[in-house]
């Protein structure tokens, strides 16, 4: 086999932030090199300098930010080119593919003719020409009917046809070099699974240095032939991608490792008689069927088939399955935010079919929901103690010394100082805003808690500590809940049941031991083998028998 060139060689790169006056590094003496059709994975938390490093090569730094050190592009040096230079670089020698498709893409530009803008700017080509190669391109990354999908519009494709629409912009010019940030954390598993053997296809096919930026070592375990580990703006641990997962050798990385979850590690601990069988329903769904209501020319839209659900005072029960399969859906009508069509829903003893303005209040007395963004979720112009104080002060009239205790105390359950009640949402970093989500949805003690893919959007070791005080605080408090999610494999962690939805229909469900173990759909089989596992040789062996 010949020797593979160098394309990218990276050494004693620097990055600092101009911040209250003073320089602020965030990557310190990086030094790594990618080799063509290589893929080198870059893991940490957020803040630990990797998006940053590898943005600063591509000049994709803010206004604040600087760049030293040295990146060479198959010789030619990147650090210091003109922002002229450098947009001649990127998109023809060196692409990216970015975490959120939907803020990446235009939003008023055609899927179609933004990739056509990447092929005339880099290349000669006549309208008709880049068309058909913007086509071609979408049939490559198997985007169905690509002609049409040409002519729509960002907001009208899937998350996951987005994302590959994202893919065949980035390699539109056969670049020498991939840029991939984190892109699949925000897609359900069976589409990642899907994107990841894309990207890997289309490495072998362009023979491109792919460096993937992640803290999902199951993402990694699937891609990577190389690892370095970041902590704190410094590499910390490089190696290949077995030896990094089998001898970890930093502290650090063992740490990452093992907050990893592991499909299969907690089915050993699940105990099916910890709810009582006569335990009182916290919720009760029959033959429920909720729509989205005709808007204008959009038609009326029937998210949830007439399912039944059921979940025990203090009960988890997961719900599960991909985008657009209703969970979320289910998740809402439980709380009041979306009317019952069909059916009943029994919530905490209220009846939600046709429920008067009164009884919906005072439902949500008793329900609380914790929502996948805690940034959005929460009021960027409140300090978190008003955020979490709100509820208390509406519906039990607290204030004063009570309402300032109070606050202080769920400030404790959720393992925040105290004095970060007068901090602001930005102040705070994903996992502390998502423990003040957290403590605001505990604060009137509810006898059941909608968690919408609470830890989704965390890194793997911010999402462990999150999912620990959760168990933590649902055994304190004994709620039931609803834990809306895509991923088994977090899902195990918590849950005494799962409950899988597909297109609008529950398809199974049943103890965690007998889903996990026993699946007796077909989708549920495919969702769970579609799961990566944080190693790298049990992992090609899955690809190889999905293969088959």
């Amino acid at each position: 086999m010949a020797k593979k060139d160098v394309v990218l060689e990276v050494d004693g790169l620097n990055v600092d932030f101009w911040v209250d006056g003073v320089w602020v590094p965030a990557a310190v003496d990086v030094k790594y090199s990618v080799k063509a059709g290589e893929v080198l994975a870059i893991v940490g938390e957020s803040g630990s300098g990797k998006t940053q490093s590898s943005m600063s090569i591509m000049g994709l730094l803010p206004r604040n930010g600087r760049a030293s050190g040295s990146a060479k592009l198959r010789g030619r040096e990147l650090i210091g080119l003109s922002q002229r230079e450098l947009s001649d670089v990127r998109g023809d020698d060196v692409a990216a593919i970015f975490q959120e498709p939907m803020t990446a893409l235009n939003p008023v530009m055609t899927v179609g003719s933004q990739i056509v803008e990447v092929l005339r700017t880099h290349r000669s080509m006549r309208p008709s020409e880049a068309k058909d190669r913007a086509i071609e391109l979408l049939r490559m990354v198997e985007i169905p009917e690509p002609e049409r999908r040409f002519g729509n519009y960002p907001h009208q494709l899937s998350g996951g046809q987005r994302q590959r629409a994202m893919i065949a912009q980035a390699l539109a010019c056969d670049p020498t070099l991939l840029f991939a940030d984190e892109p699949t954390t925000a897609l359900d598993v069976t589409v990642q699974a899907e994107i990841l053997q894309l990207i890997r296809n289309l490495k072998d096919r362009f023979d491109a240095g792919i460096v993937l930026i992640t803290h999902d070592m199951g993402v990694v375990a699937d891609m990577a032939d190389r690892i370095i580990v970041m902590k704190d703006g410094r590499i910390v641990e490089a190696g290949d991608a077995n030896e990094v997962f089998k001898r970890p050798k930093h502290e650090y990385t063992k740490t990452l490792l093992g907050s990893v979850p592991y499909l299969g590690a907690y089915v050993a601990e699940a105990d099916p008689s910890r709810i009582p069988a006569d335990a009182p329903l916290a919720l009760e769904a029959k033959s429920l069927v909720i729509e989205y209501p005709k808007q204008g020319r959009t038609p009326a839209f029937r998210a949830v088939h007439g399912i039944d659900l059921s979940i025990r005072a203090g009960e988890i029960m997961a719900l599960v399955g991909e985008s657009g399969s209703g969970k979320t859906t289910v998740g809402r009508a439980a709380v009041g935010l979306l009317p019952v069509h069909e059916g009943s829903l029994i919530v905490a003893g209220h009846q939600l079919k046709d429920a008067s303005r009164q009884t919906l209040q005072q439902a949500r007395t008793d329900v609380s929901i914790v929502f996948q963004d805690p940034g959005s979720s929460l009021n960027p112009r409140w300090p978190i103690g008003q955020s979490i104080g709100e509820p208390l002060t509406l519906r039990m009239g607290l204030t004063g010394d009570a309402l300032r205790n109070k606050i202080s105390e769920l400030l404790d359950q959720v393992d925040l100082p105290r004095n970060y009640r007068n901090r602001y949402p930005h102040e705070l970093s994903g996992g502390q805003r998502q423990r003040v989500g957290i403590a605001r949805a505990i604060a009137l003690e509810p006898k059941l808690l909608i968690a919408d893919e609470p830890t989704s959007a965390l890194d793997v070791s911010v999402q462990a500590r999150v999912l620990e005080l959760f168990r933590d605080l649902q055994r304190e408090h004994g709620f039931a809940c609803l834990f809306v999610s895509h991923d088994i494999a977090v899902v195990e962690q918590l849950s005494d049941r799962i409950a899988v939805m597909k297109e609008g229909l529950l398809v199974e469900q049943g103890s965690v031991v007998d889903v996990l173990t026993k699946p007796q759909d077909p989708y549920t089989r495919r969702l769970i083998a579609a799961v990566p596992v944080p190693d790298p040789i049990e992992q090609a062996r899955r690809r190889e028998a999905a293969a088959v």
